[in-house]
């Protein structure tokens, strides 16, 4: 039973902070026409920390994150993505709400997902550094319930943050408040870009 405790609270405490996954699937919640429509951000977002999670427990992803060209990669790559996704956010209309269009299509929403997880340094670190490392305190089936307890938390989460979104879309009818969220999600998210930019010229 610790094993599942530790990485349920472990998990939360990563997950929690508003970081740009959080904003991207909190917002297609608010952004989508229905509930069902968010799924393919969801189960990307839950897919993505589902392999990252297994990954770190076996312990691959720390001797790959060492590597400085792969580390090079993801904040060049990652650096376009964000910058992409925050300029998409910030001049996103509230038409879209009203009229219940959808802003992003599933393919969109699974390539942005996809980006916003696993070209994401700050989740990778986490994952790897947090919940990787503490998972060398278990072996056998207490690593396997600690893994699943972290894995379970993800998808937990992201489920009822795009619930989250929907339940706030719904009160907003005229848009104001997904004008003013999208706002301030492009500019964390602006920032975060930055923040690569910047350790990406460390490898210059």
């Amino acid at each position: 039973m610790e094993p599942v405790i530790h990485g349920i609270i472990l998990a939360f405490g990563l997950i929690l902070p508003l970081g740009v996954q959080n904003v991207f699937l909190f917002n297609q919640g608010i952004i989508q026409k229905r509930f069902i429509h968010t799924l393919p951000a969801v189960i990307t977002a839950g897919m993505a920390d589902t392999i990252m999670i297994s990954i770190a427990v076996t312990g691959i992803s720390v001797l790959v994150w060492s590597i400085p060209w792969i580390q090079a990669v993801l904040y060049g790559v990652g650096f376009c993505f964000l910058a992409y996704i925050g300029w998409s956010l910030w001049i996103s209309a509230p038409e879209s709400v009203q009229s219940g269009e959808e802003r992003f299509t599933s393919r969109k929403q699974i390539i942005f997902a996809a980006s916003v997880s696993l070209l994401n340094p700050h989740a990778i670190l986490d994952i790897v550094g947090v919940i990787g490392t503490s998972s060398l305190a278990y072996s056998g089936m207490e690593k396997w319930s600690y893994t699943i307890a972290c894995i379970v938390v993800s998808w937990v989460w992201f489920l009822g943050l795009a619930a989250a979104g929907r339940f706030i879309g719904q009160l907003d009818a005229q848009g104001k408040v997904l004008v003013v969220l999208n706002r301030i999600s492009a500019l964390l998210i602006w920032i975060m870009a930055i923040f690569m930019l910047i350790r990406l010229s460390n490898f210059l």
